[in-house]
């Protein structure tokens, strides 16, 4: 997706006002599901809430298709976005675009340090809902011809290989959404995914299956894409048979999972699990007061990880509740 199409979606101002030197009880960071449904319940129980994120609308504006969020069949993800915004800015919640590098404790007060506007913003309660990074593939070639052929995001770059040949990588949700999307642009498509079976939902499996344009590739993984300017070809190799062979494409989507943001959390003093993921209880706390993890950067042994739209909508409610009850608590006694 765009930019342009993406600040369509928020209908915000890129950077803070002068005016908002304010104490706010909540603030959210992150702008996805997660963030924006924490944003939604905080507004709703009469807290001061500000949104700061970095892409309004996280991973989420890269579904071509989202099918399995309840009332909204076959919205796509950057449609099912706008609505989540028009819904929080119901409640005048102000939203900056921005990221923030830092976390500082003042007094009773959380402060978060904002990269392009150099300033703090402070609140009694602080809500992240950061997501994770797409993971790499770490083969020779990527790194060079990323933009190039080489793309993260099939709703993004999927219009320019139109007749053209693409491989997917993965085995998920979002390999199998890429794909199908892809199958209407590209003349072929190859899903390639390192194991025998896949992890995506059967309705996403049996639709690429009955798709003429779709080929699956399995127990192989990619040792090198090769080009100079541009993808040409990639190097695969059979983990079964141990054969290796190039197969010439135009393009590749990679979709093999995320990266949880370990490094963030450990320098403002959040408590991660084995993975990088924040540890949390129950109600999305964190081992520092009045702050809160939820969806996709969440973790710990009361983590369920099932990484949907719904689930973490889910946990930024609960997370916003958690904070409305700390607050009452803690603050406005």
């Amino acid at each position: 997706m765009t930019n342009s199409v993406r600040f369509r979606l928020t209908g915000i101002i890129p950077t803070p006002s002068k005016k908002e030197e304010k104490i706010y009880d909540v603030v959210v960071v992150g702008g996805g599901p997660a963030g924006l449904t924490a944003a939604l319940y905080a507004a709703r129980y009469q807290l001061k809430t500000i949104v700061v994120t970095k892409l309004l609308g996280g991973l989420v504006t890269e579904a071509p298709i989202v099918d399995d969020y309840p009332g909204l069949p076959e919205i796509p993800g950057n449609e099912l976005v706008d609505k989540f915004v028009k819904h929080v800015r119901k409640y005048n919640v102000p939203i900056i675009i921005d990221e923030v590098i830092n976390m500082i404790r003042k007094n009773n007060l959380w402060c978060v340090e904002l990269r392009t506007t150099r300033r703090t913003i402070c609140g009694y309660t602080v809500i992240y809902a950061i997501g994770s990074e797409k993971r790499k593939l770490g083969v020779p070639g990527e790194d060079r011809l990323a933009g190039r052929g080489i793309s993260y995001c099939a709703t993004c770059d999927g219009p320019l290989f139109k007749g053209k040949v693409v491989a997917v990588v993965g085995g998920g949700n979002s390999a199998f959404s890429s794909a199908l999307y892809l199958a209407s642009l590209a003349s072929k498509v190859y899903v390639i995914h390192r194991r025998e079976q896949f992890r995506a939902f059967p309705a996403y499996v049996e639709r690429a299956k009955q798709d003429p344009k779709i080929e699956f590739i399995t127990n192989t993984i990619i040792k090198e894409i090769i080009g100079d300017t541009k993808v040409r070809a990639i190097k695969l190799y059979n983990r079964a048979t141990g054969d290796e062979r190039i197969l010439e494409v135009d393009g590749v989507f990679v979709e093999i999972g995320l990266i949880p943001p370990r490094e963030f959390f450990e320098k403002i003093g959040v408590e991660t699990d084995e993975y990088g993921y924040a540890k949390v209880g129950p109600d999305q706390s964190t081992n520092l007061p009045g702050v809160y993890v939820a969806g996709d950067a969440a973790g710990g042994p009361c983590k369920y990880r099932f990484e949907q739209i719904i689930t973490a909508a889910a946990e930024g409610a609960k997370a916003a509740d958690a904070a409305f009850k700390y607050i009452l608590q803690n603050i406005k006694k």
